[in-house]
């Protein structure tokens, strides 16, 4: 036995099929594209009335305005996202459009029929709607569905990349830290060792405002270039401490006054001067470390150059070795991309860091 209600579901279930993969279709979106065809519907009835247009033409018009609001609502939240996963999607899209269109041709015909008393001319209002329809707002309506999905794809992209930047930042922030933070203890043990007086006190004084700078600034997406600066001059000092005693080291610093308000990401400079003691210092030879930085027109020059010492056989290698330059470098490149300029060089004896920095 046939089952008289199976066609209506069949038929509702090629129109109207479950797209649980589809991109979904924004419901503000939709209402504004139909609050704009309502917009343009009343300004063209207006402007025929304003003209005393013929009463066939004022009739037309309104039954194709409404139809495209119709359509395009319905291509938008059901038709396009129903097909978007299959094969060949823009021609099942049509043709699901053009089935709906042929059996909507019977109520646009009766609805022209009962304000025309016309049967030929509501025959042909219910055709030339249906053909419109098909031919200009089924086709606007993909368009635009698609060029929506696009661009949420793109801004979905553009936040998972944004989230995977600033992880990549915090880790960055979490290796640098600590690696410092064991080198300066180091070298405060070293001097308490040396003597128990005022020395060991300026170094703790410098370590105690380097760690608020750490916990309160360090953070920050950006801070005040002179705060950079006044951490980087506490870092200089602080490790000066340690070399003190040692008179063929030579330590050079020139960081010239910044203007007032210039901002930069916090702890950019500082692991190539750390670097440079790191490497660059010998308690065994003649060692030396320069330092300078200078800031015209917006634009930052820093440049760190140090003597380097070949490494005894017997000296166990060092795993944090190049660690700070290479965090350094992915930071530079996240949040400096085309705005800086890294060049480092290094010979037998000397090594070289310059960076230009648009700030």
């Amino acid at each position: 036995m046939v089952d008289i209600l199976a066609f209506p579901r069949q038929l509702s279930g090629f129109l109207w099929p479950m797209a649980d993969d589809a991109l979904p279709s924004s419901g503000p979106t939709i209402r504004r594209d139909v609050t704009v065809v309502a917009g343009l519907w009343v300004l063209g009835l207006m402007l025929l009335l304003a003209a005393e247009a013929n009463l066939g033409l004022f009739l037309f018009l309104n039954i194709v305005a409404v139809s495209a609001a119709a359509l395009h609502s319905l291509a938008s939240s059901t038709l396009i996202p129903g097909v978007l996963n299959r094969k060949r999607p823009f021609l099942r899209y049509m043709a699901k459009c053009f089935l709906l269109l042929l059996l909507a041709m019977v109520p646009v015909g009766c609805l022209a029929l009962l304000l025309t008393s016309n049967k030929d001319e509501s025959s042909v209002f219910a055709f030339v709607n249906s053909l419109f329809q098909f031919l200009f707002t089924a086709p606007l309506s993909w368009v635009l569905y698609r060029r929506r999905a696009r661009g949420q794809e793109a801004i979905e992209g553009l936040k998972q990349e944004l989230g995977q930047s600033e992880a990549t930042l915090e880790l960055l922030r979490s290796q640098i830290n600590p690696h410092f933070l064991f080198n300066a203890l180091n070298t405060l043990y070293g001097t308490a060792l040396q003597e128990n007086g005022e020395r060991t006190a300026q170094g703790i004084q410098m370590l105690g405002d380097m760690m608020r700078f750490m916990l309160h600034e360090n953070h920050q997406p950006r801070i005040l270039l002179a705060r950079e600066l006044d951490y980087l001059r506490n870092y200089v000092e602080l490790q000066s401490l340690r070399i003190a005693t040692s008179p063929g080291i030579s330590i050079d610093t020139a960081l010239d006054e910044v203007p007032l308000g210039s901002s930069i990401a916090p702890m950019l400079l500082i692991p190539f001067v750390e670097n440079a003691f790191k490497h660059g210092i010998s308690l065994q030879h003649k060692s030396w470390i320069k330092v300078s930085l200078h800031v015209t027109d917006n634009r930052l020059y820093f440049d760190v150059y140090n003597s380097i010492h070949p490494k005894s056989e017997a000296t166990l290698p060092d795993e944090t070795s190049g660690l700070g330059l290479a965090n350094v470098r992915q930071r530079l490149a996240l949040l400096y991309p085309g705005r800086h300029e890294l060049v480092i060089r290094q010979t037998l004896g000397e090594y070289f860091v310059h960076l230009t920095l648009e700030l």
